[in-house]
């Protein structure tokens, strides 16, 4: 039965009904139009509150949230802190998914704003930057790229996610030879070919990248 409430009270967001920001029905009428138990609808609420598409608001009420995507994937990051560092390797077999085709989506849309952005972080680092300097610039030119896709959710997701790699990236930075210059060399020839709007040529090169990464990992371990 709340399973069947979460759905109902989607469809009443899906559909228009309920809009980010308002508020919902007393809990009595809800539940009343809705043909469902109170003690259902509550179970619901809290369900659709961890996950960040309701707000309850004690005294107020229960309000549907903004709904926007870095939002929504704050229960992803919750999710994944359960798990212990094994996983590290299932994220980046997801970032190696989605982050050449990021690139690519980079490569397409963005515009000079953007570019000279990415420049000025990529020159902000050189070969004798330490490696937890180098892992933060990482993250920066990692989600430039994806929010020059023009596409928030995919901006979202991957930040979500590539802040869950940072030890790993960091152990590695500290254990292989010559991390620092080798990931520089890659990320300049990523954003060259972004610069160039080399749909493809953007996408293999952060294939091999973040493989590169995932690959140590898995015999690293």
């Amino acid at each position: 039965m709340t399973d069947e409430a979460i759905v109902r009270i989607k469809k009443m967001i899906t559909s228009g009904q309920l809009a980010p920001g308002d508020r919902l029905p007393p809990e009595k009428e809800l539940s009343e139009s809705l043909g469902l138990s109170r003690s259902s609808l509550r179970e619901a609420v809290k369900a659709l509150e961890v996950i960040r598409v309701l707000d309850v608001r004690r005294g107020d009420g229960t309000y549907v949230t903004s709904l926007e995507p870095h939002l929504l994937l704050e229960a992803m990051s919750f999710v994944v802190d359960l798990h212990g560092d094994n996983s590290v390797i299932e994220l980046l077999a997801v970032r190696r998914i989605l982050e050449p085709a990021a690139s690519a989506l980079a490569a397409v849309n963005a515009g000079p704003a953007d570019l000279a952005v990415m420049r000025e972080i990529l020159e902000g680092v050189d070969h004798v930057t330490d490696v937890e300097r180098l892992v933060e610039h990482d993250l920066k030119f990692h989600q430039r790229i994806a929010e020059s896709t023009g596409n928030a959710y995919l901006a979202s997701l991957i930040a979500s996610i590539s802040s869950h790699t940072v030890r790993a990236r960091i152990w590695r930075g500290i254990t292989e030879e010559d991390a620092v210059g080798r990931t520089l060399l890659e990320h300049h020839a990523i954003l060259e070919a972004i610069e160039a709007h080399n749909v493809e040529l953007a996408s293999a090169h952060m294939l091999v990248h973040v493989s590169g990464v995932e690959q140590w990992l898995r015999k690293a371990l």
